[in-house]
């Protein structure tokens, strides 16, 4: 196998359940975390996320790519106009993001933390 391409065809990641260190903020929101990928110093992960409806305060320290597979949920950065996500959409989230996320519909997602 090569040192620079990781294929994740074979991956069965363990189910890791409520590991978000974002505070609480509203309903009883659970999230599952599915790690297919984590680099060797821990700095990049990729999986999926599943998350049941509630509200996060969030501070973003990494970038992040999402993918939407199901669901509804609402971001709000401070000082701005909320941007609602749904199933289909692909967005990025630049580090230094502080805000709200508010999961509206149970949701599924691939993501890339870098």
């Amino acid at each position: 196998m090569s040192d620079f391409i990781t294929v994740l065809r074979e991956t069965c990641p363990t189910p890791v359940l409520d590991a978000t260190k974002w505070k609480r903020i509203g309903g009883d929101p659970h999230t599952v975390n599915l790690n297919a990928y984590v680099s060797k110093d821990g700095s990049k992960i990729m999986g999926t996320w599943i998350c049941t409806p509630g509200k996060f305060e969030v501070n973003y320290e990494k970038w992040e790519y999402c993918h939407f597979l199901d669901g509804y949920c609402i971001i709000t950065p401070e000082g701005e106009q909320p941007v609602h996500l749904k199933a289909g959409d692909v967005f990025v989230i630049e580090p230094g993001m502080k805000g709200t996320w508010e999961v509206v519909e149970t949701v599924r997602k691939y993501f890339v933390f870098a």
